[in-house]
């Protein structure tokens, strides 16, 4: 399915502070989207910075907004880093040209056009303070509850909380830092699988009770991925594993022929035990009685699937994989 981003960082604006971070930030985003961890294509992305070629006005953004959104039935994504304002009437992206009063766009209009768009998913990823305004319904807007309204397809993501600053720092937001490095990797699954649900967990587990508290808001019925890295297990190992499990209680008996060091080694048999290290990498199976395969291999003795292993051997046996 076609994927397509519009990428948004402002540095400079004409009458609010500068930043300095939001167009590093929007550019690392653009490289790490754009491509899979296999070089393979991700996202088509467009960036728009201030500094940059065009100025990042309230009309630019909106005319980029409606050509994202415009009559696509793909994966949409976009990413804004820089100002945010909380007002009366709901949280605001400040743009460039933004003045007290008019302070740039409402995030509600953005959250609109993804609830009305044709695409089969919209995430929306917010790196600026007072991000968790998007989504609230309108009787909440200024509360500190939360009370989202989205269709079936729709992602948020937001820094921090409707009254909470989003912070900058090492040359990063932190929590754009913190979304690069899960969309790295850090939030993948054991096929390489990086989610916004997981994305959301990486970042909400590294920042404390004391820090900006990012926001997830979802009404999803499929997580799919939003980047592949490389897996710890390839789909093709872990299709083969109903051919060593037959049921998820069943254990796989080792031998000493499975370790390549030993003296009675079979090549077949090494092959196997190879397969398995790559297995227990992924926290997909372990030996019954010890800790390391090689003692296992050595004293004959089984291995088990963990619970992670038996859903993986699930979803092997039903062709889901």
């Amino acid at each position: 399915m076609a994927k397509r981003a519009l990428i948004v960082g402002i540095n400079h604006y004409d009458k609010y502070n500068s930043l300095s971070c939001c167009v590093p930030d929007a550019q690392a985003m653009m490289e790490v989207l754009k491509r899979n961890g296999d070089g393979s294509p991700n996202f088509d992305c467009r960036l728009m910075t201030s500094p940059g070629p065009e100025p990042v006005t309230r009309r630019a953004l909106r005319e980029k907004w409606s050509e994202l959104f415009h009559a696509f039935p793909g994966d949409i994504l976009f990413y804004f880093s820089g100002h945010g304002l909380p007002t009366d009437v709901g949280g605001y992206l400040v743009t460039q040209d933004g003045v007290p009063s008019d302070e740039g766009v409402k995030m509600q209009d953005l959250v609109d056009l993804a609830n009305k768009s044709s695409a089969a998913s919209v995430l929306l990823i917010l790196d600026c303070c007072f991000s968790g305004a998007a989504g609230n319904a309108p009787s909440v807007q200024g509360a500190v509850e939360n009370q989202a309204i989205l269709r079936e397809g729709v992602t948020i993501l937001a820094a921090a909380g409707p009254q909470q600053l989003a912070i900058e720092t090492a040359g990063h937001g932190v929590f754009t830092k913190l979304l690069l490095a899960a969309f790295r990797g850090g939030a993948a699954d054991v096929r390489g699988r990086v989610s916004a649900a997981s994305t959301y967990a990486y970042c909400e587990a590294a920042l404390g009770a004391w820090d900006q508290r990012p926001l997830y808001k979802s009404h999803a019925a499929r997580l799919e991925p939003v980047r592949l890295c490389e897996p710890t297990v390839p789909d093709s190992l872990l299709r083969e594993l109903p051919k060593f499990f037959v049921t998820g209680d069943a254990g796989y008996q080792l031998h000493s022929t499975y370790e390549e060091t030993s003296k009675d080694a079979n090549p077949e048999h090494v092959k196997i035990f190879k397969k398995f290290k790559r297995f227990q990498i992924g926290g997909l199976v372990r030996p019954k009685e010890r800790d390391d395969l090689y003692w296992a291999a050595l004293k004959d003795e089984p291995v088990i699937l963990t619970d992670l292993g038996r859903f993986y051997l699930q979803l092997a046996q039903a062709g889901r994989i």
